[in-house]
């Protein structure tokens, strides 16, 4: 049993190595805004990607934006050289929920609101878009 153990850890290394991705967890604003960012760039190639990012009105598209270059980032330093023009594409992005802060605003007549202040987690992958396919 331990030898089956180790060799699904050695293989999850392996796919590691052949994922280039970036997380950004517990992102204080909520998932749902975070998602319409998200949706925007989802497949895109990544300098059209970072220009449609960098123009948007949207607050969370800044965070975003930092999080693409890092992912590219880690891409380049897996392969070890510089990426090209329309080389990589946005490959797959996900917005989670993470913790939720429970808040009380004072309501009339002794009550009170609760307050939900959200958070999100949210991963990029990067790839070349021959290995896109795969």
């Amino acid at each position: 049993m331990g030898a089956r153990k180790h060799n699904s850890a050695e293989a999850r290394k392996e796919a590691l190595k052949q994922t280039y991705f970036a997380k950004l967890r517990n992102v204080p604003t909520s998932p749902r805004k975070m998602r319409l960012v998200a949706d925007m760039i989802r497949g895109m190639e990544v300098n059209r990607a970072l220009g449609v990012l960098k123009f948007s009105n949207k607050e969370a598209s800044a965070r975003v934006e930092k999080l693409l270059r890092s992912a590219v980032a880690n891409w380049e330093e897996k392969n070890e050289r510089k990426a090209e023009e329309g080389e990589l594409f946005v490959s797959r992005i996900s917005v989670d929920g993470a913790s939720t802060l429970k808040r009380l605003r004072p309501a009339p007549q002794g009550r009170g609101y609760r307050i939900r202040k959200r958070s999100n987690h949210v991963t990029i992958y990067v790839d070349t878009l021959n290995n896109d396919n795969n």
